[in-house]
């Protein structure tokens, strides 16, 4: 079998050619490609605009697929695979994305064609759920507004919750699904002495962590309120002003989800009244923030630019989780 791979500015050819060596182990004949572009921004850029608007956004070098014509196996991380990758790769089988989503495929072509479109699964989990934690942390202590303000040169030691600044021993946090990031973030937070609560309806419990009937007795009850569900039609604007006025006064809300989970006006409208006390984003409708973001103004929000998931090990790693998977199946 034949294999294309690639590779870009954060998951390198050297990293990718690493990551892939079981395949070779296994026969399969690996050839490694970078879809080049002059800096991550602009990386980062394509890589937005597939996710908004699909993988026919953004069109690939013919010289990326050139005399690729005959490979059984496309394995990419952001490249998009769309109708004018499958009309040149007609021998395709199967797409492998080195990420947990697939949106950068074209799964309806995929699936006239009979081509089996693969993810890797908890790739970056570990990144996530410790960035998580960290979020917690951060706008519970006012740890990120406060070096703002000092590197302003201003000793700043009043904060929207300087009244009655928390510790996450004894709080409850909250979890919005149980999957594999979700649970490592349990895991850390147990070790803070956090009580863990969960909604999740397609977990039926846990042995550690106590499972609620409804996202309502969720975030009444919880201290901290963090998101870890898939955006789906089902779970867009998931949480939205009716649940803002059923969680504690003294509450925070963290999402290094979609941002599709939160609807983001009720969120601010919120922020702005004080129906909650924070939050703690790392994804949001807009990216990048457009200069009149609201979020700008509001001093009760930990804003990142989408950086949860960004780690050199998860990165590193994640050639080589893949190649675990595809050898199952082929296997």
């Amino acid at each position: 079998m034949k294999c294309l791979a690639i590779a870009d500015l954060f998951i390198n050819a050297a990293m990718m050619d690493a990551g892939l060596k079981a395949l070779r182990d296994k026969g399969i004949e690996v050839e490694v490609r970078e879809w080049s572009h002059e800096s991550i921004e602009k990386l980062q850029e394509d890589n937005l605009r597939i996710e908004q608007e699909g993988a026919e956004a953004v069109t690939l070098p013919d010289a990326l697929l050139s005399g690729a014509e005959d490979v059984d196996i496309l394995i990419t991380q952001f490249a998009p695979v769309n109708a004018a990758v499958f009309d040149k790769l007609t021998k395709l089988k199967y797409v492998g994305v080195l990420r947990g989503g697939v949106e950068n495929v074209n799964q309806q072509v995929a699936k006239a064609r009979g081509i089996e479109v693969m993810n890797t699964p908890g790739r970056n989990a570990r990144s996530v759920a410790e960035f998580t934690v960290g979020m917690i942390l951060a706008e519970m202590r006012n740890i990120a507004r406060s070096h703002d303000a000092l590197r302003d040169k201003i000793w700043r030691r009043d904060s929207p919750n300087h009244q009655a600044i928390p510790e996450l021993g004894g709080k409850v946090v909250g979890l919005i699904g149980l999957g594999h990031i979700a649970q490592l973030v349990a895991g850390f937070l147990s070790g803070f002495g956090s009580e863990i609560l969960f909604y999740d309806k397609y977990v039926e419990g846990h042995d550690r962590y106590e499972k609620v009937d409804s996202l309502d007795e969720l975030v009444q009850r919880a201290d901290v309120v963090s998101l870890h569900a898939r955006l789906t039609p089902e779970t867009e604007n998931l949480i939205n002003a009716r649940h803002f006025a059923l969680m504690k006064n003294s509450a925070i809300i963290v999402n290094t989800a979609r941002s599709g989970l939160i609807n983001e006006g009720d969120l601010i409208a919120a922020l702005k009244t004080g129906e909650i006390m924070g939050a703690a984003l790392d994804t949001f409708d807009d990216e990048p923030l457009p200069d009149d973001s609201a979020f700008y103004t509001l001093d009760n929000v930990t804003i990142t630019p989408h950086i949860a998931g960004s780690t050199i090990d998860a990165f590193s790693n994640s050639p080589k989780l893949f190649s675990e998977i595809l050898l199952k199946k082929l296997s």
